[in-house]
């Protein structure tokens, strides 16, 4: 009788501890709102974007990122392999800008996918080229805001400051292998 009886107490223990967490679950489900998208949705008119990106704009530095930064960047970047170098970000899609070894020196170009180097948009074949541009560029004229730097310079809202190289990338670069 004890192995007939005892068989169906667990079983029917089971059921009732899984039907009790199914209900929590379902009631936990009905009564908050879905979880994605993670942030609220902004409905902002382009007035209100336009807005934003002119504080995010102003709050850029200007200090130049200096020589000796940018001579470390590139000994560092010398010891990349061809096609490799610093690419700060690694996912879909585009990744912003990048700084690649190339047969001839540095190139800095589009990067998608996490590592694929689009054409270059800038290619420098010296170290004291590579210096003298790069230690007069700051974080705004890194972005794409300043036109005297048409190197950088875009008036696309979305390509500008699009996870374009920075101060805080450069020196993360110079710690770590990547940016």
């Amino acid at each position: 009788m004890a192995g007939i009886v005892i068989p169906i107490v667990c079983y029917a223990v089971i059921v009732s501890v899984l039907g009790v967490a199914g209900w929590s679950v379902w009631r936990q489900r009905r009564s908050k709102p879905p979880s994605w998208p993670p942030y609220p949705l902004i409905d902002a008119s382009e007035e209100e974007m336009d807005r934003r990106r002119t504080e995010v704009r102003d709050r850029l530095s200007h200090e130049a990122l200096g020589g000796e930064r940018m001579r470390l960047v590139w000994q560092k970047l010398q010891d990349a392999r061809i096609g490799e170098g610093l690419i700060h970000q690694f996912h879909r899609d585009f990744c912003g800008h990048g700084l690649i070894r190339a047969e001839n020196g540095i190139m800095l170009c589009d990067i998608q996918d996490g590592h694929h180097p689009g054409p270059a948009i800038a290619t420098w074949t010296s170290e004291e080229e590579f210096v003298a541009f790069f230690s007069r560029q700051s974080d705004f004229t890194l972005s794409g805001w300043d036109p005297a730097e048409p190197v950088f310079y875009t008036d696309d809202s979305w390509y500008r400051h699009n996870q374009r190289l920075t101060r805080a990338i450069f020196d993360r670069f110079l710690r770590n292998r990547n940016g």
